[in-house]
């Protein structure tokens, strides 16, 4: 199959480029990034000298499939034509993730270039839309935060274990806010540093509500989501809270081990998602894409936390993205992503 990249040269878009090219089925065909178009994508880029291709300022033609991997609205400009021509794409951009056109505008400050196509397109949460993911031409590729936000709360929600009231408190290494040219992504600003961000109201946030909202009908989930920057390249660890229902669960252990084998059962099949017995490291899934949660309660309190950790660059972007290609194409769903965590 004939691949596509485009913006080959931001983060998402590099760590596409390094996965899909050992990828057994895809022959990556064309790769975009305005600013280097014209270099050789090892001169722009030496890690991936190993790839003989030019990047160009636009995708040639006959490309079977496309990733995009440029910023919130550019995005949409750019694949909206292909999407008429029936090329397949999964947009790792914000674009086609809100189902409203006017939560768009509010979230995003510009009216979507194509409203009709925010009702075709499927949420590229693997673990929970697989079905609709095998028959769709357009995937939202979910952001970093919310794929680890909802793992760690679904199973709970669904299950109906705990109370509308969730908090969520998520820390995220450099790279997700991609190549930025913000003060506060520099070295100087984040080492040795911690920061909260996006108290006012982060654009992940109406995402993951829209999502829980979907996932467990009938509940109205009010959500606290404050993320924060932390001093290292990659990872994302997100730490939820809610209160338990009352009478949901055993009282006092009985009740930690009822909550870790409803979570173990509900992802026994899941090929990246991993329940573990003890919380988790960003280290553990650093250049994977696992997502590992760990759930407990607190039992002074009466309150479910579950503890979450993936790559943002792989389960948090690139790597579920060609999950979900994987789904769409009917490869096997972990072809050419499933090598193990590097480590130190």
């Amino acid at each position: 199959m004939k691949v596509g990249i485009v913006n080959v040269t931001g983060y998402a878009g590099m760590e596409l480029a390094r996965l899909l090219f050992r990828h057994p089925e895809v022959e990556l065909t064309s790769v975009t990034g305005r600013s280097q178009a014209g270099k050789k994508l090892g001169e722009a880029l030496p890690h991936l000298m190993d790839i003989d291709m030019t990047i160009t300022e636009d995708l040639s033609e006959g490309v079977d499939f496309v990733f995009s991997a440029l910023p919130q609205v550019a995005s949409a400009k750019a694949i909206v034509p292909l999407i008429r021509q029936g090329i397949k794409v999964v947009d790792i951009s914000a674009d086609f993730r809100l189902r409203d056109p006017a939560e768009y505008l509010e979230w995003y400050g510009e009216a979507h270039p194509a409203p009709d196509l925010l009702q075709q397109s499927v949420y590229g949460l693997t673990e929970w839309y697989r079905p609709e993911l095998a028959s769709c031409a357009l995937v939202a590729n979910p952001g970093c935060y919310p794929t680890s936000a909802l793992l760690g709360l679904g199973p709970a929600l669904k299950a109906g274990l705990i109370t509308d009231d969730i908090i969520i408190d998520s820390k995220s290494g450099v790279s997700g806010a991609g190549q930025s040219t913000n003060t506060m992504y520099d070295y100087a600003n984040a080492n040795e540093n911690v920061q909260a961000y996006g108290l006012g109201g982060h654009r992940h946030l109406p995402e993951i509500t829209q999502e829980l909202r979907a996932y467990a009908p009938g509940r109205q989930p009010r959500v606290t989501f404050v993320p924060h920057l932390i001093p290292m390249t990659r990872g994302i660890l997100s730490t939820c809270y809610a209160p338990l229902q009352p009478g949901k669960v055993a009282a006092g252990k009985a009740g930690i081990e009822q909550v870790r084998e409803l979570y173990a059962e509900y992802y026994r099949n899941e090929p990246f998602v991993r329940v573990v017995p003890a919380p988790p490291q960003t280290k553990s899934t650093y250049a994977n894409n696992y997502c590992l949660v760990y759930p407990t309660i607190d039992l002074r309190t009466d309150r479910l936390v579950v503890v979450s950790v993936l790559d943002n660059l792989v389960k948090g972007a690139a790597g579920q993205a060609i999950q979900n290609m994987n789904v769409m194409s009917g490869f096997p769903e972990t072809m050419g992503i499933n090598a193990l965590p590097a480590f130190p």
